[in-house]
């Protein structure tokens, strides 16, 4: 909003408004969107977190799990609504309104944000354990990865929702051709030449997984005083530099990335994330004052993988994200092998102490600190190692 603004008062009034030429940067956009969305987390912090106390919005803590997390029954949740908050109002002030990339990464991110605030509003305050029955969630939430998934197949080389409109009925037409543009290959960091063709189909298959699956991923890792948020924070502001990379024609070039045109302003909606997600780590650090819940976790995770997706750095999302990427299959494995030893032996057995992996540890004699800090120090090798790969082609 503030770049038309600025674009508008330049065009009337070019020699007493040039100095607003700066709006033009995408760098400067992004630090001011990462001020105002940590601003607004901090100065309505305390306000939303009174409000849900007054609400009686709670967290329920599982009786069979971690004892010690058991004084934290009560503590008000759904506080990942102020994080969607500030992403969305720095986004709005700071982004160009014309891009199509910021628009979609807005519908997933707060899409599944609903999805999360359904599903919480169902735990907390009408009492219903399960809360959003699991089918019911992943319908919803495959609803909305396919959708992205399907748009973004076709508007990776376009500039246009018409053009994008155009691409995806000549493809219905054409007996649903599979060829996309090479720039729309699977890339595997650190080498130069080496990605793989994917097709429409292929394409559409590997995002909705790494849309839905990040989203999920994220929501398990989300289980300690500040674990999920700060390597949200670490991978979205990586993930911020590759936008900027894949927009840019000439670093593009020079970097050997796909240009995508309209990439770049993804920078802003990463900095809105990290600004947000420093403002509530604030309130969320041990101990917390407020949990995320899954309006937060479900969004981020959500945010991540198409911001990924759009950047071409899937794998790299997996490298960076890797402390998300174990979590998610700690209880893929628990649950597997459990299932696995109660069929065949008639009782079910653990490999961890207890899933997600966080949780294995503090078993194992870590405290909560502990296992925060770790898993904070591990994203952050992750990430420098994800952008080494900027260079190390």
């Amino acid at each position: 909003m503030l770049l038309s603004l600025a674009q508008w008062l330049q065009s009337l009034y070019p020699e007493q408004f040039g100095f607003l030429r700066v709006f033009q940067y995408l760098t400067f956009r992004a630090v001011l969107a990462a001020m105002t969305a940590l601003l607004i987390g901090l100065v309505f912090g305390p306000w939303v977190i009174r409000r849900l106390t007054e609400l009686k919005i709670g967290q329920p803590i599982r009786e069979y799990g971690v004892q010690s997390h058991l004084v934290k029954a009560g503590t008000p949740t759904m506080g990942g609504a102020l994080i969607l908050i500030g992403i969305a109002v720095a986004t709005v002030l700071w982004s160009d309104w014309s891009n199509r990339f910021v628009w979609i990464t807005m519908l997933v991110t707060f899409g599944f944000g609903a999805i999360g605030w359904v599903d919480d509003w169902r735990k907390v305050v009408l009492k219903d354990p399960e809360g959003m029955r699991s089918r019911e969630k992943f319908f919803w939430q495959s609803l909305i990865g396919l959708v992205a998934a399907i748009y973004l197949a076709f508007s990776v080389s376009e500039t246009s929702n018409i053009r994008v409109l155009e691409l995806f009925l000549r493809w219905v037409q054409s007996g649903f051709s599979n060829d996309l543009p090479p720039k729309a290959d699977l890339m595997v960091p650190f080498f130069k030449t080496i990605s793989y063709p994917l097709g429409v189909f292929g394409f559409i298959g590997l995002t909705y997984f790494v849309i839905v699956g990040a989203s999920n991923a994220v929501n398990l890792t989300d289980g300690l005083d500040g674990l999920a948020i700060m390597p949200v924070v670490l991978v979205g502001s990586a993930l911020g530099i590759f936008a900027y990379v894949t927009g840019n024609s000439v670093y593009s070039k020079y970097l050997l990335f796909p240009y995508i045109p309209g990439a770049g302003e993804l920078m802003i909606f990463c900095a809105a994330i990290a600004g947000a997600g420093l403002a509530f780590l604030w309130f969320n650090a041990y101990p917390a004052q407020v949990f995320m819940g899954d309006v937060g976790a479900l969004a981020l995770g959500g945010a991540l993988g198409t911001i990924a997706v759009i950047t071409r750095q899937e794998i790299l999302l997996g490298i960076m994200g890797g402390v998300f990427v174990v979590e998610a299959l700690s209880v893929m494995v628990q649950v597997a092998w459990f299932k696995y030893t109660k069929k065949k032996y008639g009782e079910g057995r653990r490999i961890l102490l207890m899933a997600p992996l966080h949780h294995h540890f503090e078993k194992s004699g870590w405290n909560e600190t502990q296992v925060v800090i770790r898993f904070w120090i591990i994203t952050m090798l992750l990430c420098l190692v994800g952008l080494a790969s900027l260079k190390l082609r």
